[in-house]
């Protein structure tokens, strides 16, 4: 049974950094794309970061040069370092992750998922 676990999250005030990483198990992502995606209340999920196996990435907008990702294949896990957090950062923050090697920006694109991390950013 595959499962990704997020864990990292939690209440920081502008200006912050939190580092969330995501524990994948069941089966290895080594050559499968994987991303964070966060979810506002009253808001649709919204990509935020994705990584293909070769280590290509891609950043939403509103997080460029702010947010990281990075995996760590030995341990099928994947993290996002977040600086310079700002009160739109908050969210439930997801880890996701692809049978596919290749990316996308889109959540349906995307075969499994991780429960969820709460990120809160008070101003």
């Amino acid at each position: 049974q595959v499962q990704l676990a997020e864990s990292g999250g939690g209440l920081v005030q502008a200006g912050g950094s939190l580092r969330l990483s995501c524990a994948a198990s069941g089966r290895t992502f080594r050559s499968s794309a994987m991303g964070w995606f966060r979810q506002a209340p009253g808001k649709e999920r919204e990509f935020v970061a994705t990584s293909r196996s070769d280590g290509v990435t891609y950043y939403a907008e509103s997080v460029k040069g702010r947010f990281t990702i990075s995996r760590v294949y030995a341990n099928n896990t994947v993290y996002l370092q977040m600086n310079s957090l700002k009160p739109g950062d908050t969210a439930v923050y997801y880890c996701a992750a692809r049978s596919s090697m290749a990316t996308t920006l889109r959540p349906i694109g995307y075969d499994y998922w991780g429960q969820g991390t709460q990120v809160t950013v008070s101003s």
